[in-house]
């Protein structure tokens, strides 16, 4: 792609030296993203049927709120249609029948704004993503800051930078605009309304129809020129003769310049450029900008002959704050997300190996390597995956879990003794990565004195207080999983069949006090409720037959009344109270009964129905 810049952009088709920046001629660069939500969904393989060749069928994602199901984000289709976000779905449906929608993901928003993070880290290292407010208009949206000082260069100037960005992205099949200016506040209104309406256009028509004045939409504005993949042109730069800025020129004589989706104020243009802009585009709330249109001020440039003190004692002090940084006369900085760093070591090897004992010392020293990292960051391993890549460029890797966070390498290498044997060499193995996929902060902790060495020890005796119960777990859990591993821990309730709760025993901290004392005894074969036959009638009663066969009482004793946790509806205990025997049969069998009024015995005329619950030892 070739672009011609006129005399006052950056200078194109040349790289230009690298020229020391002072805070002063610093640059930033927005993009802006109007339609992320909707068109993150169409990329995805479920959404092919959609993309009909060159056309795309209407379609919104929406997302439930206060007042109903409500679009949060449209297509071009559908916005040609009629449609826009903050509608409801019944009333877009109205307006046209065969819309599809989707649901919207809010991870995997996050998670494809981080991605675009990542690739725009290509032209600048200072990258941050801009969250849209959570509102049903603005939600969809997505952009990107960054600060371009010193880097514009490298692509052939600022235009061709941002052209290029933007191509890229449409590549993807977003749509994408893009702002350049002194300041963040600048480039965030030229990248979402260009330059402005025309001279005598009224400053609302920059805003789509139907949106608030916080909601800039550029799409609807005459100045917005269509991109070739949307179907349009896009305008071309006119660069006369001589090249770019001339040397030593004033900058008041540089004028912004807006072709297609790329608007550019030059060094030192940003008051011009953002004088024909509405109020709204300062990002400031829809009240804001209510009020100063109410009042006639309906363009920045209507505030810059207003003292500051005068806009803050009316307005709040947002408003002259904002309009300070957008016109560099405050400080915005653009500060980067830097992705987390890998907890990763590789060993390259220069004759590909074969046998356990060479992989084994291999992965000691990556083992080394790993943990004296992780000590330096105060941090424990806890999943690690070892991967290897073999001579004719095959791969193999291995994931392991650890019931604690670690950073011990003989420990972790004991681990590994079983992993290790599900290793096939092939032709030899030239590479060997290990990773610390989950990390967790691990400290080191001095006891003092024998009393606190004492209390350590004594809890590394316990079941499941030392290293060895954890070394246990992982290597169990290397070969079924570690979510499997479970283990009872006692639960706060007094209802029998709920006095223990299995919890995942890599997961949850073993218990240091002794098991909680039941308040009579109770069966060591806890079974669900089994109604019985009275045959003859008593408290309890003295013959029943249950699974088939009479049990005649010879003893009993009790009744122990259990009444139900009022506080939460459990369907067994629906009866309401139970009177609880243990009685012994002429058999020798030691059983739990328990009488209640249960709904079905009313039913049937009976006051009383009677179960077993439990057998004694």
């Amino acid at each position: 792609m070739s672009l011609d810049v006129p005399a006052f952009a950056p200078v194109s088709g040349s790289v230009s030296a690298p020229v020391s920046v002072s805070a002063e001629s610093r640059r930033i660069l927005c993009l802006w993203l109007p339609r992320l939500a909707a068109e993150r969904e169409l990329r995805r393989p479920a959404s092919a049927h959609l993309r009909l060749g060159e056309a795309e069928a209407a379609f919104a994602v929406a997302e439930e709120g206060p007042a109903g199901l409500r679009l949060i984000s449209c297509n071009a289709a559908a916005e040609a249609a009629g449609l826009a976000p903050g509608m409801g779905l019944a009333d877009a449906r109205a307006i046209h029948p065969a819309l599809a929608t989707r649901m919207r993901d809010r991870l995997g928003e996050a998670r494809f704004r981080e991605g675009l993070s990542r690739w725009a880290g290509r032209f600048s290292p200072w990258v941050a993503p801009e969250t849209p407010p959570d509102t049903p208009e603005l939600a969809g949206e997505g952009g990107l800051a960054l600060d371009v000082t010193g880097c514009a260069h490298l692509f052939g100037g600022e235009a061709e930078m941002a052209a290029r960005m933007v191509e890229e992205l449409e590549a993807l099949g977003l749509t994408a605009q893009a702002g350049v200016a002194d300041s963040r506040g600048a480039a965030w209104a030229l990248a979402r309304c260009g330059l402005g309406p025309a001279p005598g256009e009224d400053p609302a028509d920059a805003l789509p129809p139907g949106r608030d004045g916080d909601a800039i939409r550029q799409d609807a504005h005459a100045t917005r020129v269509r991109s070739p993949s949307r179907g349009g042109a896009r305008g071309s730069w006119a660069r006369p003769r001589g090249g770019g800025r001339r040397p030593g020129g004033d900058a008041a004589e540089l004028k912004p310049v807006q072709r297609g989706p790329v608007a550019i104020a030059p060094p030192g243009g940003g008051r011009a450029a953002l004088a024909g802009l509405p109020v709204a585009a300062l990002r400031l709330p829809p009240a804001t900008s209510a009020a100063l249109a109410r009042l006639g001020l309906r363009r920045i440039g209507d505030l810059y002959g207003i003292p500051r003190a005068t806009l803050a004692r009316r307005f709040g002090i947002e408003l002259p704050a904002r309009l300070d940084q957008a016109l560099a006369q405050a400080p915005e900085p653009v500060s980067p997300v830097r992705p987390p760093r890998p907890h990763a070591v590789r060993l390259t090897l220069p004759e590909p190996i074969g046998l356990r004992h060479d992989l084994e010392a291999a992965l000691g020293r990556l083992l080394l390597r790993l943990c004296e990292r992780l000590e330096e960051e105060g941090l424990g391993a806890r999943r690690l995956r070892l991967a290897i890549r073999r001579a004719d460029g095959s791969g193999q890797a291995r994931e392991l879990g650890l019931a604690r966070p670690g950073r011990d390498p003989v420990r972790l290498a004991r681990l590994f003794d079983q992993a290790l044997d599900d290793f096939d060499a092939g032709f030899g193995i030239d590479a060997v990565r290990l990773q610390a996929t989950v990390v967790e902060p691990l400290h080191m902790v001095q006891r003092r004195g024998h009393f606190e060495a004492q209390a350590e020890a004594e809890s590394r005796r316990r079941p499941g207080g030392g290293d060895d119960f954890a070394d246990l777990l992982g290597r169990l859990g290397s070969r079924i999983g570690l979510d499997r591993l479970l283990r009872f821990e006692a639960a706060d309730t007094h209802i029998p069949e709920k006095t223990a709760r299995l919890v995942p025993a890599a997961y949850a901290a073993p218990r240091t006090e002794p098991w909680p004392a039941p308040p009579g005894p109770r069966p060591i074969l806890m079974l669900r409720p089994e109604p019985i036959r009275i045959l003859e009638p008593g408290r309890p009663p003295p013959l029943f037959r249950w699974r088939r066969l009479e049990r005649r009482v010879v003893f009993a004793e009790g009744p122990e009344r259990i009444s139900p946790e009022w506080w939460l509806d459990d369907p067994d205990w629906r009866d309401g109270p139970r009177d609880y025997w243990r009685i012994e049969t002429a058999r020798g069998e030691r059983i739990w009964l328990f009488q209640t009024a249960s709904r079905a015995a009313v039913a049937r005329g009976e006051q009383w129905t009677w179960f077993v619950q439990g057998l004694f030892a």
